[in-house]
């Protein structure tokens, strides 16, 4: 398994082209010294708080669906029964604020935006906290860093937008994810446009090792049209994106990807986002789920980014 190749943050453009060819890239070390550490230091903060006090919205009434969508997270995702229950309420809750109108199609085929998923898998080794822009204080320096203002500009649009943004933790001796690619293409059949229609990032909170379960991609997988098989093997052509803490990895959503093994006795900490055309649906709608006190504290590009004066206004 080979390396990922490591950019200083000032060659923007040459790892520009780098990533347009491998379908990945990764910046050394953006954030250094204090600045990472309270960072860091804020995400385990949110992460303790919702292992304390899990996300709960509320209940909804129960529906003839609702045994076919459970069976299908629980085959999906290693999900213990306890987590699988939380999960089953958001659904009727969302469902519910929806005018309990329900999905025209099987729940192996709703678009997975429509979807709650697990927070906590793998037996509760690894956990993700949703909603970072509402509940992270200045998390515009990671959403819109100068170097992905960049980048995204140039490969999706300077009217791109924000789909999603999580911390993440996978902690000691976990298992691997399978390979995937991401929304939209998880439900977009193939061929898969390889055009820029959404890219991927990932801020390293540890360092990223190979012992330690980081980020594996297959590079050039973004030009090849197709979806990875449903495995948990390596692949040939498989990249450990290796660097040191502070660091940042950039993939485009349809390059093949997955997280590690994590082979050692502590966690692997990192946040994830992904940045869509302003014309696709997000995965997260921020304009619904961050309080006005709190968008009013982001500059306006930064609104614009979380969802802001970027869908369809009612026309009369």
């Amino acid at each position: 398994m080979d390396a990922g190749k490591v950019f200083d943050p000032e060659d923007s453009q040459e790892a520009c082209e780098f990533l347009k060819q491998q379908g990945y890239v990764i910046f050394d070390r953006v954030f250094r010294g204090k600045e990472l550490q309270q960072i860091v230091t804020d995400c385990d903060r949110l992460m303790a708080r919702e292992r304390e006090f899990h996300f709960d919205p509320g209940d909804g009434p129960e529906s003839p669906d609702d045994a076919e969508i459970e069976a299908y997270l629980a085959r999906t995702y290693k999900v213990d029964p306890v987590e699988l229950r939380r999960v089953m309420k958001r659904i009727r809750h969302t469902r519910a604020r929806n005018h309990d109108t329900p999905w025209p199609v099987p729940a192996e085929q709703v678009n997975h935006n429509f979807l709650h998923i697990p927070l906590l898998l793998d037996e509760g080794r690894l956990q993700r906290c949703f909603n970072l822009p509402a509940k992270l204080i200045g998390c515009d320096r990671l959403f819109d860093h100068p170097i992905l203002r960049q980048l995204m500009g140039e490969l999706l649009g300077k009217d791109c937008v924000l789909s999603d943004m999580a911390a993440t933790r996978i902690g000691p001796q976990s298992e691997p994810s399978y390979w995937h690619v991401d929304s939209p293409f998880t439900m977009v059949p193939e061929p898969l446009p390889t055009i820029p229609m959404a890219i991927a990032i990932g801020w390293m909170l540890d360092d990223f090792t190979v012992e330690n379960g980081a980020t594996r991609v297959v590079a050039g997988t973004h030009l090849s049209g197709r979806k990875p098989p449903w495995t948990y093997d390596s692949v040939e052509g498989e990249v450990a994106l290796t660097a040191p803490a502070g660091s940042l990895a950039v993939w485009f959503s349809q390059t093949w990807h997955r997280a590690g093994t994590n082979l050692t006795d502590a966690p692997r900490r990192a946040v994830l986002g992904n940045f869509i055309c302003a014309w696709i649906k997000p995965f997260t709608d921020y304009t619904r789920s961050i309080p006005d006190d709190v968008v009013d504290r982001y500059p306006p590009h930064a609104r614009y980014l979380l969802g802001w004066s970027a869908f369809g206004p009612t026309r009369g």
